[in-house]
């Protein structure tokens, strides 16, 4: 991660008991700010791993640990608000900033607008301008509607009729970008913006991509990673296209394979040594990635039942085989102890593999720092405010996969993260509090639409709690053979609710005027927008 060499803070911040200490101009000591008339504001708690520098710290200096430093200094600066001063952003009662609605929406609105020459460069991703704007004002609660025909006529311009959307006029069809198309047609929604997808070249382009291991490349010939695995499985799933592959695919075989054949086990071996999830196998785990393994697992089966658990290891079952013929050496366990010896990061228990979640709930956990409160998205990297997305909203599939025993009884919700240290860098250190408005990466940096977006989604994923319920076998299903006596369900349903913050012994943090929309864990776009799409085209009769 880019480091800016202005960011550095020069002063230290005096902590006493968890509160920060004010010091008027004549103070002797060396560790106060200039002075500036202040409006004093009452003395707030803060939980206090969030009040000072980590107790223990290597005495090894390097350029990664100086920039730490830094920014964990310019941190706490932002969170210990307890002098506000003229121009400053208004405190609530725990001594948090507002959520500036209003100007982080115009920049929005805004960047909207035709952008200056200076962004030529970006051309080839103005289908995720037009994803994290629009997100992100519906995270704000402005209604996008407005910009349907522009976005359609725009979305249109963009499609390829071999299938997918480029970045723009002419260009080459991508996943990446296909994704932010299509989900920036699901978030404004209605008629016009759904038949502008042509779903059945969509279609034989994903089938074109699809590999024999079971993953995705990116585009015809580009590279495969598990973004493609998540990008591919959003669309499928959320466009009801068919799951057959088309016998010109690279994946067919005698066998007729379909489009999610092998995409389990292909996240799988995506996990590291960390924990982590990886781009490929063999690589470094990052929380972006992370994010899109777990979204993909979550898209093929209930996260309960996906993640901790899916396809069943080859090679221990070959073995198996070989033990039954008569081969007792084939009976002994899997030669790399816990780990599954394909090459992922699997536990096998009963020839099935597992994603390992303690290490996964391990590496997750270590992403959040303190004092920033703030996530970052690898080891030894610094925290970033869209990895409050990234990495923030892998937990509640996390927790849903957590949520229920092997015998389907409901486990109670928890908490995996401190929400309260989220919220805390998100409204004191991400908010770009010049006329520009918009959300950061952190202190010092300028907002983008970026940034805005997925700070904005992990800011909603701190805010509320996300529970699967699974919902009871219709009358369709009964006559279908689902058997609801014997915990037979049909598709799970996602509920969200305001997080009870009493619940894990901490306090709302935010006012409720502070609260942003819900954005579905798995899709990242408005729950409803997701099921009005879906249903609209589970209700047509093919292509």
């Amino acid at each position: 991660m880019a480091s800016n060499p202005d960011d550095t803070v020069d002063e230290e911040i005096p902590i006493t008991s968890g509160r920060y200490d004010s010091h008027d101009n004549n103070s002797s000591s060396s560790n106060t700010f200039p002075y500036r008339p202040v409006q004093t504001q009452p003395d707030v708690m803060i939980p206090e791993y969030f009040t000072h520098m980590p107790l223990v710290r290597d005495r090894l200096i390097t350029d990664t640990s100086e920039m730490q430093e830094s920014t964990a200094q310019m941190c706490l600066t932002d969170i210990f608000r307890q002098n506000v001063q003229s121009g400053d952003p208004p405190l609530n009662e725990f001594g948090v900033p507002r959520l500036d609605r209003k100007r982080h929406a115009r920049f929005l609105h805004k960047s909207l607008e035709p952008l200056p020459g200076t962004f030529v460069g970006y051309d080839p991703s103005r289908p995720w301008f037009l994803f994290w704007c629009l997100n992100g004002l519906r995270l704000l609660g402005e209604d996008v509607t407005p910009y349907r025909a522009r976005l359609v006529e725009t979305a249109r311009s963009m499609q390829n009729a071999s299938g997918g959307f480029g970045g723009g006029h002419g260009q080459s069809s991508h996943l990446a970008t296909t994704y932010a198309v299509v989900m920036g047609l699901a978030i404004v929604g209605g008629e016009a913006c759904y038949e502008a997808i042509d779903r059945r070249a969509l279609w034989k382009w994903l089938c074109a991509l699809k590999q024999p291991d079971g993953g995705f490349q990116m585009s015809v010939g580009g590279e495969e990673d598990v973004r493609g695995a998540y990008c591919a499985a959003v669309i499928i799933s959320i466009l009801n296209l068919p799951l057959d592959l088309s016998p010109d695919s690279p994946a067919w075989t005698s066998d007729k394979p379909t489009l999610y054949t092998g995409l389990a086990n292909y996240v799988q071996r995506c996990q590291t040594y960390e924990g982590g999830i990886s781009a490929q196998p063999g690589s470094e785990a990052h929380g972006g990635y992370a994010f899109c393994a777990l979204g993909c697992l979550s898209i093929l089966d209930s996260p309960n039942r996906s993640i901790p658990r899916y396809v069943p290891c080859p090679r221990l079952m070959r073995r198996r085989r070989r033990f039954r013929e008569g081969d007792e050496d084939a009976g002994r366990g899997c030669l790399c102890g816990d780990f599954c010896c394909c090459g992922g990061g699997g536990e096998i228990e009963n020839g099935l593999e597992y994603l390992n979640v303690p290490r996964l709930v391990s590496w997750l956990a270590s992403r959040q720092y303190a004092p920033e409160g703030g996530f970052s998205g690898r080891t030894n990297k610094l925290v970033d405010g869209c990895y409050s997305h990234w990495v923030g909203d892998c937990w509640p599939l996390v927790e849903a996969s957590l949520q229920r025993s092997s015998d389907g009884v409901p486990k109670p919700p928890q908490s995996l993260f401190s929400r309260e240290g989220l919220i805390r860098y998100i409204l004191c250190c991400c908010q770009d509090e010049t006329k520009r408005g918009g959300l950061r990466d952190k202190p010092g940096r300028m907002s983008d639409p970026y940034h805005t977006c997925y700070v904005l989604s992990g800011l909603s994923s701190a805010q509320h709690k996300w529970e699967l319920v699974d919902k009871p076998a219709t009358e369709t299903d009964v006559e279908a053979g689902v058997d609801a006596g014997a915990n037979n369900y049909s598709e799970p349903v996602w509920k969200a609710s305001p997080f009870p913050f009493s619940d894990e012994g901490g306090m709302q943090v935010f006012d409720e005027e502070d609260r942003v929309c819900t954005v579905h864990p798995i899709y990242t776009i408005s729950a409803e927008r997701v099921d009005q799409i879906q249903a609209y085209f589970r209700a047509k009769v093919g292509f």
